[in-house]
This record gives structure tokens, C-alpha cells and sequence, in this order.
């Protein structure tokens, strides 16, 4: 395993308030990392930073960008969202981000293009654009979405929107995807097939997942490493079981909340 994603001393204030308090994490490949905490802690604004919505006060981000041979990581602290994306790390927000009045198949050609850093009309060139056709299928292949590839978003499923959501995170071909709150406002058939589907990305790709995650369940069930975040600070890291086993991590949930 080799780290592909890296934090040093990242830290975040908004006047007085401090979000993000010097942590310094590593996210390996080969593992899926999931990062908890209390309504508060500072999940959000630590995603923010990792993506560059937001600059850091201080600290740096590292990544191992998609193309890179030597593992090595590159200093992405401080460039814009669409540069650290076009490096290798994308993000799948809580809030579908999807083209409502496209199908699954030309949202997931629209990934492809910013891959490639190109403009061309979807109706046309793209559909003569035999590599970008067929890379596109084998993500909705591996997605599962191929089935309704030729359906409209907005006539979609939430569950089906939400893999759409992975699809497009997939399209640019990352190193590491960042996944915000999965399986929210799902059913429990729609959160088993999503946790399978992240299991088996996890597997068949070379894409190294990191979530954000409010059900202890999927939680606990999908993650070889956890990293728990209170009041913006790194409380815990470690397995599951080292991790629930962690006295501060009992008490930052003292009282009910969910992680």
C-alpha cells in the first residue's frame, strides 16, 4: 500500500472559530478510509480543503496525483478545484450534483470531456467519439447503471441518482475519490446495494475511496480505517475496533449522536 492522499498541520479559521485544527492524516491505497464525527466537527470544511473550495489558513495538502510512477506525492495546497481534480482527486457531494435533463450516459460523456480537458457538443461529435463512447460504458458498467443509461436524471431513482453521482466522480479517472454522506436518505435495500457497489469498486479499480458517513452500520461494516474528527480536531485513527474502543471517540458521541 502506498499513501496517496496526505494532510500536514491543515488548518481552517473563519475569524474565531477554528474548523480544522492542525490534523495530519494519511489515506492509503488499497484500504477504504471513512471519517466520522459529531454534527460539527468539521467534516465538511476539512472535504473543502482536501478538494480546494476552500484554502487552508495553514498546513498542506498532498496527492499522489493519477499519472504519477514513482508515488510520489505533489503539493496541491492552494490550486483551484478544477486543477486538483484534473491531478487525480474527485469528489461525489451529498447534494446530487447531476444534470437533471441529461441522460446517465451524457452526464457520464460530460466527465469524460473534463478528463480530457475538451468542449464538443454532446449530441454530435460525442456520439462519433468512439473511445469516449466506450469509456463511458464500461463506467455505467461498473456502476450498474447501463440499464438506464438512456433515462433522463431527473426520472431516476435516488439510489440510482446517487450512483450516477460515482460514475461521474469516476469518469475523470481519479486516485482517489472523496464520497459525502453515500447513502443518505436511503432505504435499507438501496444502502446494501450502495455499500456493495463501493466494496466492488474498491476491488476492480485502481481508485482509492474515502466517505464521509452518519450510518455507524455502513460505517463499520465498509471501512479498514477510520479517522474521527471533533471540534475540528483528529481525535482517533486506527481500525474499527481500535477506533470504537477509543475512550474520546465514547465521549465525543456522549449523548446520542450519530456519528
Amino acid at each position: 500500500m502506498t499513501t496517496v492522499l496526505e494532510t500536514e498541520n491543515l488548518r481552517r479559521e473563519f475569524g474565531r472559530l477554528v474548523a480544522v485544527d492542525g490534523v495530519s492524516v494519511s489515506v492509503r491505497s488499497g484500504e477504504i478510509t471513512s471519517i466520522i464525527g459529531p454534527n460539527g466537527a468539521g467534516k465538511t470544511t476539512f472535504y473543502n480543503l482536501l478538494t480546494g473550495t476552500l484554502e487552508p489558513t495553514s498546513g498542506q495538502v498532498y496527492l499522489r496525483p493519477r499519472d504519477a510512477r514513482d508515488g510520489d506525492l505533489e503539493d496541491v495546497t492552494g490550486l483551484k478545484p478544477s486543477e486538483i481534480a484534473r491531478l487525480g482527486l474527485s469528489r461525489a457531494f451529498q447534494i446530487n450534483n447531476v444534470f437533471a435533463g441529461l441522460t446517465v450516459l451524457e452526464n457520464v460523456r460530460i466527465a469524460r470531456i473534463s478528463r480530457d480537458d475538451r468542449t464538443m457538443d454532446l449530441t454530435s461529435v460525442a456520439e462519433r467519439d468512439d473511445a469516449l463512447n466506450e469509456r463511458a460504458w464500461e463506467i455505467l458498467e461498473r456502476t450498474n447503471l447501463e440499464d438506464v443509461a438512456n433515462q433522463e436524471c431527473e426520472n431516476l431513482s435516488h439510489g440510482d441518482v446517487r450512483k450516477v453521482e460515482i460514475a461521474l466522480a469516476l469518469g475523470t479517472d481519479p486516485s482517489v475519490v472523496l464520497l459525502d454522506e453515500p447513502t443518505a436518505g436511503m432505504n435499507p435495500s438501496e444502502t446494501d446495494r450502495m455499500v456493495r457497489l463501493v466494496e466492488e469498486l474498491d476491488e476492480t479499480t485502481d481508485t482509492t475511496f474515502v466517505l464521509t458517513e452518519h450510518d455507524m452500520e455502513v460505517v463499520l461494516g465498509i471501512s479498514d480505517r477510520i479517522l474521527v474528527l471533533d471540534n475540528g480536531e483528529l481525535i482517533a485513527s486506527g481500525t474499527p475496533d481500535e477506533v470504537m474502543a477509543d475512550e474520546r471517540v465514547r465521549e465525543a458521541y456522549l449523548g446520542g449522536e450519530e456519528a
